[in-house]
């Protein structure tokens, strides 16, 4: 199965989430081309789309191999096997956290302003458009927990077996529409995987009332 584009992955993957409809829900976006999934999510099933911005923690010389990934308030994920095999500092690391922090800093403020999240005792569907190395979504859930939320459920078109094992012992449901074996990159399960922009990022949160 390959998805002809984010809006076909979500409306299947909304299919698979329609058990959460009427429940008092927040679909949990990481952006950019997961916040056209959770919009298409919410449009199916009803919620509250927000945003959440973890970033990936790049290796050096190769920023594209993740090391691990950060969250807004500090908190990391880290591949220690990666780290370890490459031998890459910790002072490497503390810089790539530092900058990658700015970087959030920035997107949640385009995409939310300063709103607080309000998470607690609430169903919270944490959505990408896919799953390779897992780094963001483990961050993200690990920091969803720390607020409390009634029940967690991670929800991607696409991941490998061993990645989706991982978020398995993060969430309380995982829901995935793909899980191929042989598995080398997202956007080979999509015909059209074009870029997202901080615009239509911006655009979509607007219509649920984060006026930026």
């Amino acid at each position: 199965m390959v998805f002809r584009d984010r809006a076909e992955a979500a409306r299947r993957l909304a299919e698979r989430l329609e058990p959460f409809r009427g429940e008092d829900l927040v679909i949990l976006a990481i952006p950019r081309g997961g916040v056209v999934i959770g919009d298409g999510i919410a449009r199916a099933i009803g919620g509250q789309l927000d945003v959440v911005v973890p970033r990936k923690l790049g290796a050096p010389y190769d920023p594209e191999l993740a090391i691990g990934a950060v969250m807004h308030d500090g908190s990391v994920f880290l591949n220690e096997d990666v780290i370890e095999a490459l031998g890459v500092p910790e002072e490497y690391i503390e810089k790539e956290k530092a900058a990658q922090m700015k970087e959030i800093e920035r997107r949640l403020i385009l995409y939310r302003g300063h709103r607080e999240y309000r998470l607690e005792g609430r169903t919270v569907l944490l959505v990408d458009d896919g799953v390779a190395t897992g780094a963001t979504l483990l961050v993200a859930a690990r920091w969803v927990r720390t607020q409390a939320p009634k029940k967690l459920v991670i929800a991607v078109p696409v991941g490998p077996p061993e990645t989706i094992e991982k978020l398995q012992a993060v969430a309380d449901e995982v829901v995935a529409l793909l899980i191929p074996a042989q598995f080398g990159a997202v956007g080979e399960f999509y015909r059209d995987f074009s870029p997202v922009t901080d615009e239509e990022v911006r655009r979509i949160m607007r219509q649920y009332g984060y006026g930026v």
